[in-house]
């Protein structure tokens, strides 16, 4: 956790924030706590079998280091859309990368398919209780290093990461307020609590794979209408000057999805958060925000 001090010039943001740098997390995002969690609620033979899932690029990164401290081989489905230097790094962790359609929805039917054809262990990127349960240790975290925090802000992919860390923090203080933010290009779970039920989306419209899937679940939107306090929508220029902003400020480089909550602060998305101690998660490593 970093908390900012005196900025230069601090526009939209709050003068107390702190940053939760899951970028430094193992694998470059906040991913392995789910995918090692999912890891070990399975028994053994389950795990000798091996693990697979389909991913926009972190959550198989977080599934291939959880199969690497097994042993065991795992599989990873990314659609086309997910940035080579991912499926590299993949590979480095011992991973078999395989391609299939251009958004993570048709990737993760083909993932499913294999799954069941070929007998390895299928890890949900979002809608797995114990994968959203692993998430929900970063909020653990926060109320450890900063107990006096009023907000948390957290970008929202299929919602696996914001279900887990509200668990957390409504359970522990509820009166923290959790605010989602998802991009313009693909509000899916922004759609989906205003309509009341699942949306799935006709199209997806942002660069930040990682957030874009066209159909969260229901475990995910059960959570998510029930303890979260607002979401929030960014455009893809704002998660990228973000970005730089964050490596201009921290030198450190964040991809798109990792600067949609800072994103949400410069843009002024949440100017009732100005006054209160807020604490915006950095979830994900990357380059493709700051070129």
């Amino acid at each position: 956790m970093l908390q900012l001090g005196p900025l230069r010039d601090p526009g939209q943001l709050p003068p107390n924030l702190y940053c939760k740098l899951e970028l430094l997390q193992v694998s470059g995002s906040f991913k392995a706590r789910g995918a090692m969690n999912k890891l070990l609620t399975l028994p053994a033979e389950k795990v000798a079998r091996g693990l697979g899932t389909a991913s926009g690029g972190n959550h198989g990164l977080g599934v291939a280091y959880a199969g690497w401290t097994a042993r065991v081989p795992v599989t990873i489905y990314l659609p086309n859309s997910t940035p080579r230097a991912k499926a590299e790094k993949l590979a480095a962790w011992g991973a078999e990368v395989r391609w299939a359609g251009t958004v993570w929805d048709d990737a993760n039917a083909a993932a499913l398919a294999a799954a069941e054809r070929e007998g390895w262990t299928y890890v949900h990127p979002f809608a797995d209780p114990a994968v959203i349960a692993g998430q929900g240790t970063l909020g653990l975290e926060i109320l450890e290093e900063a107990p006096t925090v009023d907000t948390v802000v957290v970008a929202i992919g299929g919602g696996g990461l914001i279900a887990g860390v509200a668990t957390a923090l409504k359970a522990l203080r509820p009166e923290v307020r959790v605010i989602g933010v998802e991009p313009t290009g693909a509000p899916t779970l922004h759609d989906s609590v205003r309509a009341g039920h699942l949306v799935e989306l006709e199209r997806i419209a942002t660069a930040a794979g990682t957030l874009a899937p066209r159909r969260s679940a229901e475990i995910n939107l059960a959570i998510v209408r029930r303890l979260v306090d607002d979401i929030v929508l960014v455009t893809d220029d704002e998660m990228r000057e973000a970005a730089r902003w964050i490596w201009r400020e921290l030198g450190v480089g964040v991809e798109l999805s990792g600067a949609a909550a800072l994103a949400a602060l410069l843009a002024g998305r949440l100017p009732g958060e100005r006054d209160r101690r807020v604490c915006a998660l950095l979830c994900g490593a990357g380059s493709d925000g700051i070129g």
